[in-house]
């Protein structure tokens, strides 16, 4: 693995990430990942589609999945949202999230961009996919490296 990837977080900035996915998810039956690596090897979309599948995020009940994905050496990110999010959300239903962490990203507060784009992730995704008591936490909250 990269040692850009492996240095582009500590212990406690990842425990607090994966921390905010939890906290994020007790919003929404929505599931949030992020994966990091070293650079997008093409376009970042296509490639941000390619770890959603090989994560296979596609397989939660209501099709509810979403990747943060970040390309350390490319200095970019993408978000993507499974197609049940997709057929009730507007185009720019990602916007505000990014904008989030793009500001902290700026600044070089990677752990901090990534806590409050997942906290925001989950409050939006809560408007359309409330928790409900029988909610089961279907994908990790670990974050994927490649």
């Amino acid at each position: 693995m990269n040692s850009k990837v492996e240095q582009f977080l500590t212990a406690k900035e990842e425990k607090n990430i994966i921390d905010a996915i939890r906290t994020a998810e007790e919003l929404t039956s929505g599931e949030l990942r992020v994966h990091i690596e070293s650079n997008s090897t093409g376009n970042i979309d296509a490639r941000t589609i390619d770890v959603f599948e090989t994560l296979q995020m596609h397989q939660t009940a209501e099709r509810n999945g979403v990747l943060i994905y970040i390309a350390v050496i490319d200095k970019a990110f993408a978000i993507y949202g499974d197609d049940g999010i997709n057929r009730k959300v507007d185009l720019n239903f990602w916007n505000s999230t990014k904008d989030i962490m793009q500001n902290h990203f700026k600044a070089g507060q990677f752990a901090e961009g990534l806590i409050q784009g997942i906290l925001k992730a989950g409050q939006e995704l809560s408007r359309f996919f409330p928790r409900l008591d029988s909610d089961v936490n279907e994908l990790s909250n670990t974050i994927s490296k490649g």
